[in-house]
Protein backbone atom coordinates (compact mmCIF):
# COMPACT_ATOMS: atom_id res chain seq x y z
CA UNK A 1 0.00 0.00 0.00
CA UNK A 2 1.04 3.62 -0.46
CA UNK A 3 2.23 5.57 2.56
CA UNK A 4 0.87 8.72 4.10
CA UNK A 5 3.85 10.67 2.75
CA UNK A 6 3.21 9.36 -0.76
CA UNK A 7 -0.40 10.50 -0.41
CA UNK A 8 0.50 14.03 0.62
CA UNK A 9 0.79 13.88 4.42
CA UNK A 10 3.69 15.72 6.02
CA UNK A 11 5.02 15.78 9.55
CA UNK A 12 2.42 15.52 12.29
CA UNK A 13 -0.13 14.45 9.64
CA UNK A 14 -0.18 17.89 8.03
CA UNK A 15 -2.03 17.84 4.72
CA UNK A 16 0.39 19.10 2.08
CA UNK A 17 -0.54 17.74 -1.34
CA UNK A 18 -2.17 15.06 -3.50
CA UNK A 19 -4.84 12.79 -1.96
CA UNK A 20 -4.55 14.40 1.47
CA UNK A 21 -5.70 17.73 0.05
CA UNK A 22 -8.16 16.10 -2.38
CA UNK A 23 -9.90 14.43 0.55
CA UNK A 24 -10.23 17.70 2.43
CA UNK A 25 -11.56 19.52 -0.63
CA UNK A 26 -13.99 16.76 -1.66
CA UNK A 27 -15.28 15.64 1.73
CA UNK A 28 -15.59 12.11 3.10
CA UNK A 29 -18.40 10.81 0.89
CA UNK A 30 -17.22 12.28 -2.41
CA UNK A 31 -13.68 11.07 -1.78
CA UNK A 32 -14.95 7.55 -1.04
CA UNK A 33 -16.93 7.64 -4.30
CA UNK A 34 -13.76 8.71 -6.13
CA UNK A 35 -11.90 5.82 -4.50
CA UNK A 36 -14.49 3.36 -5.80
CA UNK A 37 -14.43 4.84 -9.32
CA UNK A 38 -10.65 5.14 -9.56
CA UNK A 39 -10.08 1.62 -8.26
CA UNK A 40 -12.86 -0.24 -10.06
CA UNK A 41 -12.85 1.55 -13.42
CA UNK A 42 -9.37 3.04 -13.80
CA UNK A 43 -7.41 0.69 -11.56
CA UNK A 44 -6.81 -2.17 -13.98
CA UNK A 45 -5.26 -0.17 -16.87
CA UNK A 46 -3.27 1.91 -14.38
CA UNK A 47 -1.97 -1.30 -12.81
CA UNK A 48 -0.95 -2.73 -16.18
CA UNK A 49 0.91 0.50 -16.98
CA UNK A 50 2.74 0.29 -13.66
CA UNK A 51 1.14 3.40 -12.22
CA UNK A 52 -0.86 1.83 -9.36
CA UNK A 53 -0.51 -1.03 -6.86
CA UNK A 54 2.37 -2.88 -8.51
CA UNK A 55 4.53 -3.38 -5.44
CA UNK A 56 7.97 -2.12 -4.47
CA UNK A 57 10.19 -5.10 -5.28
CA UNK A 58 11.31 -6.20 -8.73
CA UNK A 59 11.31 -9.82 -9.90
CA UNK A 60 14.96 -10.03 -8.81
CA UNK A 61 13.99 -9.13 -5.23
CA UNK A 62 15.59 -5.68 -5.26
CA UNK A 63 13.81 -2.50 -4.18
CA UNK A 64 12.75 -0.21 -6.99
CA UNK A 65 14.65 3.04 -7.40
CA UNK A 66 12.73 6.29 -7.15
CA UNK A 67 10.78 6.85 -10.35
CA UNK A 68 10.96 3.22 -11.49
CA UNK A 69 7.71 1.48 -12.37
CA UNK A 70 6.64 -2.14 -12.76
CA UNK A 71 4.65 -2.12 -15.98
CA UNK A 72 3.41 -5.17 -17.89
CA UNK A 73 4.47 -4.10 -21.38
CA UNK A 74 8.21 -3.42 -21.57
CA UNK A 75 10.31 -6.58 -21.97
CA UNK A 76 12.88 -4.93 -19.67
CA UNK A 77 10.35 -4.17 -16.92
CA UNK A 78 11.47 -5.38 -13.52
CA UNK A 79 8.04 -6.95 -13.15
CA UNK A 80 9.41 -9.98 -15.03
CA UNK A 81 12.55 -12.14 -14.89
CA UNK A 82 14.89 -11.74 -17.85
CA UNK A 83 14.26 -15.25 -19.16
CA UNK A 84 10.75 -14.35 -20.34
CA UNK A 85 11.58 -11.05 -22.05
CA UNK A 86 10.80 -12.58 -25.43
CA UNK A 87 7.32 -13.62 -24.26
CA UNK A 88 6.64 -10.12 -22.92
CA UNK A 89 7.62 -8.67 -26.29
CA UNK A 90 5.18 -10.98 -28.07
CA UNK A 91 2.45 -10.18 -25.54
CA UNK A 92 2.87 -6.43 -25.99
CA UNK A 93 2.93 -6.80 -29.77
CA UNK A 94 -0.40 -8.67 -29.72
CA UNK A 95 -1.92 -6.02 -27.40
CA UNK A 96 -0.92 -3.29 -29.85
CA UNK A 97 -2.27 -5.34 -32.77
CA UNK A 98 -5.58 -5.81 -30.95
CA UNK A 99 -5.87 -2.08 -30.25
CA UNK A 100 -5.15 -1.35 -33.91
CA UNK A 101 -7.82 -3.84 -34.98
CA UNK A 102 -10.37 -2.27 -32.61
CA UNK A 103 -9.51 1.14 -34.03
CA UNK A 104 -10.12 -0.20 -37.55
CA UNK A 105 -13.48 -1.64 -36.47
CA UNK A 106 -14.39 1.73 -34.95
CA UNK A 107 -13.33 3.95 -37.86
CA UNK A 108 -13.70 1.82 -40.98
CA UNK A 109 -16.17 -0.97 -40.33
CA UNK A 110 -18.85 -0.34 -37.69
CA UNK A 111 -18.32 2.98 -35.90
CA UNK A 112 -17.35 3.76 -32.34
CA UNK A 113 -20.69 3.11 -30.64
CA UNK A 114 -21.02 -0.59 -31.61
CA UNK A 115 -17.40 -1.23 -30.57
CA UNK A 116 -18.00 0.51 -27.26
CA UNK A 117 -21.17 -1.49 -26.62
CA UNK A 118 -19.87 -4.88 -27.76
CA UNK A 119 -16.25 -4.69 -26.65
CA UNK A 120 -15.39 -1.88 -24.23
CA UNK A 121 -18.52 -2.17 -22.10
CA UNK A 122 -18.05 -5.88 -21.24
CA UNK A 123 -14.30 -5.25 -20.94
CA UNK A 124 -15.00 -2.54 -18.33
CA UNK A 125 -17.48 -4.78 -16.49
CA UNK A 126 -14.92 -7.60 -16.30
CA UNK A 127 -12.28 -5.15 -15.08
CA UNK A 128 -14.68 -3.85 -12.43
CA UNK A 129 -15.05 -7.29 -10.91
CA UNK A 130 -11.37 -8.15 -11.25
CA UNK A 131 -10.31 -5.09 -9.29
CA UNK A 132 -13.23 -5.28 -6.84
CA UNK A 133 -12.30 -8.82 -5.85
CA UNK A 134 -8.62 -7.97 -5.57
CA UNK A 135 -9.32 -4.84 -3.52
CA UNK A 136 -11.83 -6.43 -1.15
CA UNK A 137 -9.89 -9.64 -0.58
CA UNK A 138 -6.69 -7.90 0.45
CA UNK A 139 -7.87 -4.66 2.05
CA UNK A 140 -9.50 -4.09 5.43
CA UNK A 141 -8.66 -2.04 8.53
CA UNK A 142 -8.24 -5.30 10.46
CA UNK A 143 -5.81 -6.96 8.03
CA UNK A 144 -2.07 -6.36 8.59
CA UNK A 145 0.24 -5.24 5.80
CA UNK A 146 3.74 -6.66 6.12
CA UNK A 147 6.98 -4.95 5.22
CA UNK A 148 9.81 -6.93 3.64
CA UNK A 149 11.34 -7.41 7.07
CA UNK A 150 8.21 -9.11 8.44
CA UNK A 151 6.69 -10.85 5.43
CA UNK A 152 6.66 -14.63 5.02
CA UNK A 153 4.69 -16.71 2.53
CA UNK A 154 2.35 -18.01 5.21
CA UNK A 155 1.75 -14.59 6.71
CA UNK A 156 0.94 -13.21 3.29
CA UNK A 157 -1.24 -16.17 2.38
CA UNK A 158 -3.58 -15.92 5.37
CA UNK A 159 -3.91 -12.13 5.36
CA UNK A 160 -6.81 -12.24 2.96
CA UNK A 161 -10.54 -12.25 3.60
CA UNK A 162 -13.32 -14.56 2.46
CA UNK A 163 -16.48 -12.58 1.79
CA UNK A 164 -20.04 -13.32 0.71
CA UNK A 165 -20.77 -11.99 -2.78
CA UNK A 166 -24.34 -13.24 -2.98
CA UNK A 167 -25.41 -14.45 -6.41
CA UNK A 168 -22.03 -13.47 -7.86
CA UNK A 169 -20.45 -16.36 -5.95
CA UNK A 170 -22.26 -18.62 -8.44
CA UNK A 171 -21.36 -16.61 -11.54
CA UNK A 172 -17.71 -16.18 -10.53
CA UNK A 173 -17.06 -19.70 -9.23
CA UNK A 174 -16.75 -18.50 -5.60
CA UNK A 175 -13.41 -16.82 -6.14
CA UNK A 176 -14.24 -14.31 -3.40
CA UNK A 177 -15.78 -16.62 -0.82
CA UNK A 178 -12.89 -19.15 -1.03
CA UNK A 179 -10.01 -16.73 -1.47
CA UNK A 180 -8.01 -17.92 1.53
CA UNK A 181 -7.86 -21.37 -0.04
CA UNK A 182 -6.70 -19.79 -3.31
CA UNK A 183 -3.82 -18.08 -1.49
CA UNK A 184 -2.70 -21.28 0.18
CA UNK A 185 -3.26 -23.67 -2.74
CA UNK A 186 -3.33 -21.60 -5.93
CA UNK A 187 -3.13 -24.64 -8.25
CA UNK A 188 -6.18 -26.33 -6.73
CA UNK A 189 -9.25 -26.66 -9.04
CA UNK A 190 -11.99 -24.22 -8.08
CA UNK A 191 -14.59 -26.97 -7.74
CA UNK A 192 -12.74 -28.26 -4.66
CA UNK A 193 -12.49 -24.84 -3.07
CA UNK A 194 -15.54 -25.24 -0.80
CA UNK A 195 -14.15 -28.43 0.72
CA UNK A 196 -10.73 -26.88 1.16
CA UNK A 197 -12.20 -23.74 2.73
CA UNK A 198 -14.14 -25.79 5.29
CA UNK A 199 -10.96 -27.65 6.24
CA UNK A 200 -8.88 -24.46 6.35
CA UNK A 201 -11.47 -22.72 8.52
CA UNK A 202 -11.63 -25.67 10.93
CA UNK A 203 -7.86 -25.52 11.35
CA UNK A 204 -7.21 -21.76 11.36
CA UNK A 205 -10.32 -20.36 13.02
CA UNK A 206 -9.58 -21.70 16.55
CA UNK A 207 -6.26 -19.84 16.36
CA UNK A 208 -7.93 -16.63 15.18
CA UNK A 209 -6.17 -16.83 11.82
CA UNK A 210 -9.11 -17.32 9.47
CA UNK A 211 -10.60 -14.09 8.13
CA UNK A 212 -14.25 -13.97 7.11
CA UNK A 213 -16.48 -10.93 6.80
CA UNK A 214 -20.23 -11.51 6.29
CA UNK A 215 -20.81 -7.86 5.32
CA UNK A 216 -22.47 -7.62 1.88
CA UNK A 217 -19.76 -6.92 -0.68
CA UNK A 218 -21.14 -3.53 -1.75
CA UNK A 219 -21.25 -2.31 1.86
CA UNK A 220 -17.73 -3.62 2.45
CA UNK A 221 -16.59 -1.82 -0.72
CA UNK A 222 -17.93 1.49 0.56
CA UNK A 223 -16.49 0.96 4.04
CA UNK A 224 -13.04 0.22 2.65
CA UNK A 225 -13.23 3.23 0.32
CA UNK A 226 -13.82 5.38 3.42
CA UNK A 227 -11.34 3.79 5.83
CA UNK A 228 -8.38 2.28 3.93
CA UNK A 229 -6.35 5.09 2.39
CA UNK A 230 -2.71 4.69 3.44
CA UNK A 231 -0.21 3.09 5.80
CA UNK A 232 2.36 4.93 7.87
CA UNK A 233 5.43 3.20 6.46
CA UNK A 234 6.76 0.24 4.47
CA UNK A 235 8.56 -1.53 7.31
CA UNK A 236 7.29 -3.75 10.08
CA UNK A 237 3.59 -4.51 10.45
CA UNK A 238 1.25 -1.79 9.29
CA UNK A 239 -2.51 -1.30 9.30
CA UNK A 240 -4.56 0.87 6.98
CA UNK A 241 -5.44 4.36 8.15
CA UNK A 242 -8.10 6.78 6.94
CA UNK A 243 -7.91 10.42 5.92
CA UNK A 244 -11.14 10.83 7.86
CA UNK A 245 -9.05 10.57 11.05
CA UNK A 246 -6.54 13.22 9.91
CA UNK A 247 -7.24 16.76 11.16
CA UNK A 248 -8.43 19.19 8.51
CA UNK A 249 -6.14 22.06 7.60
CA UNK A 250 -8.74 24.65 8.54
CA UNK A 251 -9.14 23.06 11.97
CA UNK A 252 -5.39 23.12 12.55
CA UNK A 253 -5.29 26.80 11.59
CA UNK A 254 -8.10 27.59 14.02
CA UNK A 255 -6.30 25.68 16.74
CA UNK A 256 -3.04 27.50 16.04
CA UNK A 257 -4.83 30.87 16.14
Amino acid sequence: PSTGAENGLGEHDKRESFYALWHEAMGDGAFAAWQVFSHCFLGWPLYLMGLASTGRLGADGTMLAEGEILDHFRPTSKMFPRKIQGKIFLSTATVLATLAFLLKLSIVDYGFLPVILWYWQPYTWANFWLVTYTWLQHTDPSVPQYGADEWTFMRGAITTIDRNYGIFCFFHHKIGSTHVAHHLFHEMPFYRADEATAAIKAYLDPMGLYNYDPTPWYKALWRIAKTCHYVEGIEGIQYYKSFEDVPLTKDLKKKAA
